[in-house]
């Protein structure tokens, strides 16, 4: 008969654990690491001042208790005075792996949603300039509001549909998902050769042109046709 060990003893109390909700149940996602894809629309590339030919895509990182879900107001950060709102479809995995390939990366999708990238722009400029790393423009508090996730086995794998960011009901962000650059099988694919990827991942797709400032008072609307919406409004 084997033995099972019991967990050791921890010297702090263990944070809480990240999590999503999921449409349709009361339980939720829970979050191991949240991967971000940067530049993967050709027009969000121009506008931001490069060359939108399709290159091997880059990626950085947010934290998982990063995200803001559950209708929760925004809180404008500090440190910025350029924060800039970028909308994208999310992607989260109920599998993973190494050197996955493409033909089988969807199999490992749990569900879909909507998220918002928000960047210090004025900071991420900055370090941009210095050649050093982008936390402090992308991985603050707070810095991903987001919808709740929705089943792959309900609404499939999107490859089209709009996606749009509007404030104060004015249209910002306007795109489609067969604009990306690298589709989301392809990104999946890409990852695994640079991590082991696990359930409980989160890829956010990469945005839309049209990114640009919020101030506080704002009301964020996103969305993404056939998988999900949500509002937020910046404290």
């Amino acid at each position: 008969m084997t033995a099972v060990s019991q967990p050791a003893a921890l010297v702090i109390s263990a944070p809480p654990q990240p999590s999503l909700p999921v449409r349709g149940t009361a339980a939720r996602f829970p979050l191991r690491r949240v991967y971000c894809v940067g530049r993967n629309y050709a027009a969000h590339a121009v506008e931001m001042g490069h060359d939108p030919d399709k290159e091997p895509p880059f990626f950085f990182q947010k934290n998982p208790d990063n995200l803001l879900s559950d209708g929760q107001d925004f809180p404008y950060p500090s440190m910025t005075d350029d924060l800039h709102h970028e909308v994208e479809l999310m992607v989260a995995l109920s599998g993973g792996g190494r050197d996955i390939p493409a033909s089988k990366a969807l199999d490992l999708v749990y569900g879909y949603g909507v998220g918002l990238d928000m960047t210090r722009r004025d900071i991420q400029a900055a370090i941009k300039k210095a050649a050093r790393p982008w936390e402090a423009a992308k991985a603050f508090e707070h810095s991903a509001p987001c919808s709740e996730l929705v089943p792959a086995a309900d609404i499939g794998h999107p490859a089209q549909g709009a996606i749009w960011l509007k404030v104060n009901d004015d249209l910002r962000q306007q795109g489609d998902l067969n604009q990306m650059i690298w589709k989301t099988a392809e990104i999946i694919a890409e990852l695994s050769k640079l991590f082991e990827l696990a359930p409980g991942d989160l890829i956010m797709t990469g945005t839309p042109a049209g990114v640009g400032p919020v101030q506080r008072g704002d009301v964020l609307e996103a969305h993404v046709d056939g998988v999900a919406a949500f509002r937020t409004t910046v404290i």
